[in-house]
């Protein structure tokens, strides 16, 4: 049981899209631009050396906003998000969560 996003994998990320032949390569580069992303988008850091400071994860949810994001970039064949365009769960998930609010 994946229980943060460090821990999400190119292997767990092939279970969740139901993907028997696939590129690591494509599915690490998938997943490094969703932790990307999900940084960007509400300010949290995907890591941090510094104890105590909250990272992406502290927050259990953004493991399905994680997958979520992946498999709209294979679906797609895109390596970027299409932020006109995403998923309401994603959306809702991540504005919970965002604390870079200009």
């Amino acid at each position: 049981m994946i229980e943060k996003v460090s821990d999400i994998t190119s292997l767990e990320i092939a279970n969740y899209i139901r993907l028997d032949d696939y590129d690591d390569n494509e599915l690490d580069t998938y997943l490094k631009i969703a932790k990307n992303y999900i940084s960007n988008y509400t300010g949290i850091p995907e890591t941090s050396e510094v104890e105590g400071v909250e990272t992406l994860d502290t927050y259990s949810d953004f493991i399905i906003v994680v997958y979520i994001l992946c498999q709209d970039m294979y679906d797609n064949r895109a390596m970027y998000v299409d932020s006109s365009n995403i998923n309401k769960v994603v959306q809702t998930i991540l504005d919970m969560h965002t604390r870079n609010n200009l």
